[in-house]
């Protein structure tokens, strides 16, 4: 049976369809997956305050995470202030704001040692600590590294080693992205202001 030439015509116009439909679904998970957070922020840990704090807390604001410990000599002391000009740039922004430290040496920060270490950079500042097994639960959340390290200058005879980065986490506790140690505050505040008001 020959098709006549409509029949051609349509039977063609039916195969584009199928073929853009197949196409559309097929870039739209594409571009669904693209917008889908790497992870998530996911913690519960005591403040510097004594008050257990987790993600759902803080959920509704943006989020800049740092790890360190208080004893850190240069790395950790560096990036708080960072992220002290940081918020103080952001002026009445800062509230949409929450920066948090988190440590990655529970046997000396104690929530009392992190009440004496935060308020040198910031009021807005949440130290975070816990358990040994908490923190090791947060570290692989958030994908990064630390180890202690013995070195004898140092107090209690050890040092810590760890990511240096500072990670952005949006309102919905998504990653967002993160900036290297050694970035300065202006570019950090700008493309944080350029991020809020999308």
């Amino acid at each position: 049976m020959r098709l006549s030439a409509l029949q051609k015509v349509l039977w063609g116009l039916a195969a584009i369809a199928i073929v853009g439909f197949v196409w559309l679904q097929v870039s739209t998970r594409v571009e669904q997956r693209a917008y889908e957070p790497a992870f998530r922020a996911d913690f519960e840990l005591t403040d510097h305050n004594g008050m257990v704090q987790t993600d759902e807390y803080l959920a509704g604001r943006w989020m800049l995470v740092f790890f360190g410990f208080a004893n850190c000599p240069d790395v950790c002391p560096t990036t708080l202030a960072e992220v002290a000009a940081v918020m103080d740039g952001l002026g009445s922004d800062a509230t949409q704001v929450q920066p948090l430290f988190i440590s990655i040496d529970p046997e000396r920060d104690t929530p009392q040692a992190l009440a004496e270490f935060i308020p040198y950079f910031d009021a807005n500042i949440i130290g975070l600590t816990g358990t040994a097994d908490q923190i090791e639960r947060t570290s692989k959340t958030f994908r990064i590294y630390y180890e202690k390290i013995e070195e004898a200058a140092s107090p209690d005879g050890y040092t810590m080693g760890h990511s240096s980065q500072l990670f952005l986490f949006d309102p919905q506790g998504g990653y967002v992205g993160a900036w290297t140690y050694g970035t300065p505050a202006e570019e950090i505040l700008a493309d944080l202001k350029a991020r809020m008001s999308i």
